[in-house]
């Protein structure tokens, strides 16, 4: 079954078309330099392949970059911040925080851009076949290059065969052609390939600070092996897979090489899978709940990998208590975070309360005095700045003073956010027969979840209405305006510890 098309809008006002595939960490993977068709490539089984093994275990964000495939074409802007653009509106309209990043061949280099600009947000890189530098001028794609502006049939029916290793693969060769001509025309093509030319993001390389997995075919010719041991060198603790191989298209050949490669990369540090939500009927009234914990790049720093990811697990179980407590049903987790979704805004409420309640005596319970020598090398580390992105503001500003408030207790602290809204969600299966939720109504309580500090719990006016005069003490946070939201939404903070005083 070939995936639903969803559109998203760029802050510059260019239209991306994406579409998610599978379920838990995701996995996004834009298109390179125009070679993209979002509907078309399920229907080649030498692209399809790769994707559908990625989403057996995880959630594939696959989307066509602007100018080609299903987004919008009319357009002339192709640099990196532009790359950067389009990816934000996908990830933002998912209401993702954190995401792993594949790159190939000519996207590699907006992937490592935006990774080493946002680390906060890349939780693993990957490349493929990808290099740095200047889009390479070899001879074997010399005679090649010459044709694009005078003969564009033969030029991809050429690029198919010899830059992609299909020479042998005559039908295969000349469908993916046809493919290509379907991806983008000649003459935006040929704008995208001048734009490609000129980028190099070799400087950036020793920035990227996420968890970096290079992949390359030892025989594929363009671009060269010796590329990818270059950016594996530069880019700090990065590791290389050599393949065998002559094809650039990881769908091509050995896949399940390539497979055993990028899940055991994936699977470092992966949450545990979620046991499955229920079936939801598509259009029914939900209240959608978001957690996030407060702080949580900062205490990644602080503790290490698998310190974090002991605390990580500690706020899922307390979670997820909460929700079978309360009769809430887990969409999804995010890392650090949870969606899930409530027939009653009023249980949506009392759990939120329930979370809060548990995780401040959970903090209680812990030493007031971390050890002095912790204490020393923490106050001694530089505080990470704020990043620009307006989802994680939010966080980073919190993080920043929580980073020095954690200095006076333990350093297991955990406090978390929490966002409600109420609405008419669209329900729909992933392939796995697994249900999501999206729509308005979900990214709305996304961006609530985002302006509260950790203890605080925020409500939209719909979720007050509804769970009025049942008891819940409300503060009245006046309208604020959300991002990617043209009418300002009146919040309402949710006073659970003078209730619970009172």
């Amino acid at each position: 079954m070939e995936p639903r098309i969803q559109y998203a809008k760029t802050s510059d006002g260019v239209s991306i078309a994406y579409y998610t595939v599978g379920r838990g960490m995701p996995v996004v993977a834009p298109s390179a330099v125009g070679w993209s068709h979002l509907q078309l490539e399920w229907q080649i089984h030498e692209i399809r392949r790769l994707y559908e093994g990625i989403a057996e275990k995880r959630m594939l964000v696959r989307y066509d970059i602007r100018g080609c495939g299903l987004s919008e074409r009319d357009v002339t802007d192709f640099s990196l911040k532009s790359s950067g653009l389009d990816l934000e509106a996908v990830v933002d309209a998912l209401g993702l925080k954190t995401f792993a990043l594949m790159g190939s061949l000519h996207s590699g280099r907006a992937a490592i851009a935006y990774a080493a600009e946002h680390p906060e947000r890349v939780s693993h890189l990957l490349l493929w076949c990808t290099y740095a530098g200047r889009l390479q001028r070899l001879p074997q794609l010399e005679t090649a290059m010459a044709l694009v502006d005078k003969d564009w049939e033969m030029y991809t029916e050429t690029l198919a065969r010899v830059a992609m290793g299909w020479e042998a693969a005559g039908q295969e060769a000349h469908t993916l052609a046809m493919y290509m001509r379907e991806c983008i025309t000649q003459e935006m093509y040929q704008v995208i390939l001048a734009a490609a030319r000129e980028l190099d993001v070799s400087g950036l390389l020793p920035q990227v600070k996420s968890p970096t997995l290079v992949l390359h075919r030892r025989q594929v010719r363009v671009p060269d092996v010796n590329l990818a041991r270059e950016l594996t060198s530069r880019i700090p603790h990065a590791r290389l897979v050599l393949l065998e191989g002559t094809s650039a298209n990881p769908g091509e050949g050995d896949m399940d090489a390539v497979m055993q490669a990028i899940d055991e990369f994936l699977s470092e540090g992966e949450p545990a899978a979620a046991p499955p939500a229920a079936v939801q009927e598509s259009g029914a009234f939900r209240t959608v709940l978001f957690t996030d914990i407060e702080g949580s790049t900062v205490m990644t720093q602080r503790l290490g990998d698998a310190k974090a990811r002991e605390v990580l697990r500690e706020h899922e179980r307390i979670v997820r208590e909460a929700l079978k407590a309360h009769g809430g049903s887990e969409v999804k987790t995010m890392g650090d975070g949870f969606m899930a979704s409530f027939g009653s805004a009023t249980k949506a409420l009392e759990c939120a309360v329930a979370i809060q309640r548990a995780f401040e005596e959970r903090n209680v319970s812990l030493p007031a005095h971390p050890d002095p020598e912790q204490s020393r090398r923490v106050e001694g580390r530089a505080e990470p700045q704020p990043s620009a992105h307006p989802f994680d503001s939010a966080q980073d500003r919190a993080s920043t003073g929580s980073a020095r408030a954690d200095r006076s207790v333990d350093a297991e602290t955990i406090r978390v956010r929490i966002g409600l809204n109420a609405g008419e969600p669209i329900a729909e299966d992933d392939p796995a027969g697994r249900g999501d939720l999206f729509g308005t109504a979900v990214i709305r309580a996304a961006r609530i979840a985002a302006m509260a500090q950790g203890g605080e719990i925020l409500a939209a006016n719909v979720v007050r209405e509804l769970a009025e005069g049942k008891g819940f003490m409300f503060g009245d946070r006046g309208e604020v305006a959300l991002r990617g939201f043209d009418d300002p939404v009146r919040l309402f903070e949710v006073r659970w510890q003078e209730a619970a005083r009172g």
